[in-house]
């Protein structure tokens, strides 16, 4: 294959697989109203991606058949968990922000016997390998979310969720284990049906604070860490990539994630404890494809598009300094407060300087 020719797909698996790139691959997260702003600044029925040189990742997902949800009030929504969201507006966008935890009184093993845990056979997989052969053709193919610690705190409250390893061990097992076990299931059925179509799959975790770990690594080794084990473990039978997101400082945790088979790290917060570029690089760049990286809490919002510019380039100097390895984003999801010039400055500069840094 030639490097002149690469497209999105082949050059995405090239970074993820180390292999030399025509240039830094790209991909986007964003909000309803970035894209909302980026439709109308192209025009209807432009292909954003294409337009701005964006090679992304396709996802395909079961669809749920269970049984049926609860009623819900305007502007709230409710999940297979049991899990309420109601919609609130905030300044620069519209957020589902949780109102209910299911599991936040439980006390006793009894309690979670009672709860409704979601099974796997609530979701059908029967339209996902038409559609996954489909997007393959041009696009990476993402399938699956496995997160225990942040389900944990989705079923009791992020407080309760931290106090649960330290107060209620033998409760903490159980509830995580149930959690791990429905993503098991539900995950084995979904790449049993798309057999060697599945590049990538998210084991992923926020472990990380703005100023370091919010767990101990020796909770994280008790309660979560086996769980994570076995998610790789399942994803690498299928010969499929593990993406691996864990916000803010997480560098603790690292050499363990990597030593257990994580292959993707996101989203890279560099401004956080630990987080340095080149320190990262050096240590985990030869088994690791760093995704992320573009700072989105002061650069992108507030900065100016040069400033996003020597970022883009700043970031490529680092996490792609042997030409590969490296597939440049936002560190999250671009919000509504950051300016469309800033955007269009972060993708065209990737563009620009990422091919001048390819192999």
């Amino acid at each position: 294959m030639s490097l002149s020719t690469m497209n999105c797909r082949e050059r995405m698996l090239a970074a993820i697989n180390h292999r030399p790139v025509d240039r830094v691959p790209t991909d986007i997260w964003a909000t309803a109203e970035v894209w909302a702003r980026l439709r109308q600044h192209l025009g209807e029925g432009v292909d954003i991606l294409a337009a701005l040189h964006i090679d992304g990742m396709a996802g395909v997902g079961a669809e749920y058949v269970g049984p049926p949800l609860p009623p819900v009030a305007p502007g709230e929504s409710v999940d297979c968990w049991g899990m309420r969201r109601q919609r609130i507006e905030h300044p620069g966008g519209t957020y589902d922000e949780q109102s209910f935890y299911p599991l936040a009184t439980a006390t006793t093993i009894d309690d979670l016997e009672r709860y409704a845990w979601p099974q796997a056979s609530w979701f059908d997989t029967t339209q996902m390998r038409a559609r996954a052969a489909q997007l393959r053709s041009h696009h990476v193919v993402q399938c699956g979310y496995m997160a225990p610690f942040y389900f944990h705190t989705l079923l009791r409250g992020q407080e309760q969720a931290l106090i649960d390893p330290l107060a209620e061990p033998e409760l903490t097992h159980a509830i995580v284990g149930r959690i791990s076990d429905f993503f098991y299931a539900q995950h084995r059925q979904m790449f049993e049906a798309c057999d060697g179509l599945i590049d990538v799959a998210q084991v992923t975790d926020d472990l990380g604070s703005q100023t370091g770990p919010l767990i101990s690594l020796d909770l994280y080794r008790t309660f979560y860490a086996p769980h994570h084990q076995r998610f790789i473990a399942l994803c690498h039978e299928f010969g499929i990539k593990v993406f691996h997101h864990d916000d803010g400082s997480c560098r603790p945790f690292l050499p363990l994630l990597t030593e257990m088979g994580i292959d993707i790290l996101n989203p890279i917060q560099w401004t956080c404890p630990g987080m340095e570029l080149l320190e990262l690089k050096r240590d985990f760049g030869s088994r690791l494809c760093f995704h992320g990286g573009i700072d989105n809490q002061r650069i992108l919002p507030f900065g100016t598009p040069d400033e996003v510019r020597a970022e883009v380039r700043h970031c490529i100097d680092a996490l792609a300094s042997d030409g590969t390895g490296y597939i440049l984003a936002p560190c999250h999801n671009l919000q509504g407060n950051t300016p469309l010039a800033n955007i269009l400055a972060m993708y065209d500069e990737a563009w620009r300087y990422g091919a001048a840094r390819g192999v």
